[in-house]
């Protein structure tokens, strides 16, 4: 019986890709396969760019849970009473934790269930809505599912080459960073260039939400 290391856990809306604005569970995953997490290990990371802290197990609802059931019990009474129920899974990297039980304890609870991956590694069977965010130097196993959402720009990284993978939806996002201005205006002219590719932009960063 697997547990599951898990950073935090909180009801909030969804603040990036397609699905931006929806209600949603956020389960945030301890671990990342391309970043330890500490500051002194990030210039020689795979990726160097990551926002996020994903270290520890201490933010809210965080914790190491015993089950499947456990924590989807947990996804569920945060999402508390109401219909529709959708929980969008993340770290750094959900899928070295992800497995067969915890898709299905969530399913038994009606969720919904997206992951957001940097497609380093395989996804089981029944997840509703695959993201994969590639990163320059990592090798991408899992090059199919439903959105596409490159963060630009990433030198070494083809959107041309990388638009021929199967995906419904191809995004890019500008990084964020100190030089976020110029990747903004990088992504609008390539996406103004490139019909295909859509912007896509961090908007809980710009309404105040987590």
């Amino acid at each position: 019986m697997a547990s599951y290391a898990v950073k935090e856990m909180f009801l909030t809306l969804q603040g990036e890709g397609v699905q931006v604005g929806r209600r949603a569970v956020f389960l945030r995953f301890a671990g990342c396969n391309l970043w330890t997490g500490r500051e002194e290990d990030r210039a020689t990371a795979v990726c160097t760019f990551c926002d996020t802290d994903f270290v520890g197990l201490d933010g809210d609802h965080g914790g190491r849970y015993p089950d499947a059931d456990a924590l989807a019990d947990r996804a569920a009474a945060l999402w508390g009473d109401f219909p529709e129920p959708f929980v969008v899974m993340t770290g750094g990297e959900p899928l070295l934790q992800i497995d067969a039980a915890l898709v299905a304890a969530l399913k038994a609870r009606g969720f919904e269930m997206a992951v957001e991956t940097n497609g380093t590694q395989p996804a089981p069977d029944g997840i509703d809505w695959i993201c994969v965010s590639p990163k320059q130097g990592s090798d991408v196993v899992l090059r199919r599912g439903n959105e596409l959402k490159l963060v630009w720009p990433q030198p070494g990284l083809d959107p041309d080459e990388l638009a021929g993978w199967d995906f419904d939806h191809f995004l890019l996002q500008p990084m964020d960073g100190p030089n976020l201005s110029s990747a903004r205006e990088a992504a609008i002219r390539f996406v103004l260039e490139h019909p295909r590719w859509r912007l896509s932009t961090q908007t809980h960063k710009v309404v105040g939400i987590r």
